[in-house]
């Protein structure tokens, strides 16, 4: 895996999800949230089969590489595939310039062999769970993870209200990657979608998470810039930076 592509040198990520973006000016739009203070674009491809929306494929991500340049380098594409087959789609974000693929357990029947689909592509690999999906699959796979994503929400549309007991699910999470990296020395990154807002991501964060997608919070917002530099403020008051 090619370190320098997807660099996991931030303590703290936020991801902002293109998914609120203006889709007529998407480029632009990329290039504003990243000179805002954004640390990785999180691009949502759903399928109106695994979850109830279609929104966006290869040709999009490989026509917003070229702005996702963060202080003068390939930004993180953080892919997370809302779809089933999963397989068939990860070697075309792979090359159209995704650093990070994520995917639900439940849309692959070979979680592992999926998940080694997606490094052998040169990419880093996530699992992705469900407020309602159990952690049980974290028991054979954290050796092949980068990255385990919790959704706040159910996923398929954006602007929804974070669900409270996803605090809970963080906190297990966060526990167990913490011992696997006292056994290991790996560090796998915990991310959150869903709900995140400059009222809740010092909670989120407090729970365990370290990287968080935020949609409409940003994209909704007339100044980006002001919105993520509120996250900062609230994550700097969680303790954990």
């Amino acid at each position: 895996m090619d370190s320098q592509k997807s660099p996991l040198d931030i303590d703290f990520v936020i991801a902002p999800s293109i998914l609120s973006a203006d889709f007529a000016c998407l480029g632009k739009e990329v290039q504003d949230v990243l000179a805002a203070g954004a640390n990785w674009i999180h691009f949502d491809v759903m399928d109106n089969h695994y979850v109830p929306n279609l929104t966006i494929g290869p040709l999009v991500c490989e026509a917003i590489r070229p702005y996702a340049i963060k202080n003068g380098k390939l930004a993180m594409i953080d892919v997370h595939l809302m779809v089933e087959p999963v397989d068939r789609l990860v070697p075309d974000f792979a090359k159209a310039g995704a650093n990070l693929i994520s995917f639900h357990p439940e849309a692959s029947p070979h979680i592992n062999r999926t998940l080694h689909l997606i490094r052998d592509q040169g990419c880093q690999a996530g699992l992705v769970f469900n407020p309602a999906t159990p952690l049980d699959y974290l028991d054979h796979t954290l050796e092949l993870l980068d990255l385990v994503l919790l959704m706040s929400v159910n996923p398929g549309f954006g602007g929804q209200s974070f669900i409270p007991s996803t605090l809970d699910k963080v906190a297990q999470v966060r526990a167990r990657l913490d011992q696997y990296q006292l056994q290991t020395g790996r560090y796998i990154r915990l991310e959150v979608d869903g709900g995140i807002k400059v009222d809740n991501i010092a909670q989120v964060a407090k729970a365990g998470a370290d990287t968080f997608v935020a949609g409409s919070a940003i994209f909704g917002k007339e100044n980006y810039a002001t919105v993520i530099d509120a996250m900062r403020t609230e994550l700097a008051k969680s303790g954990k930076a």
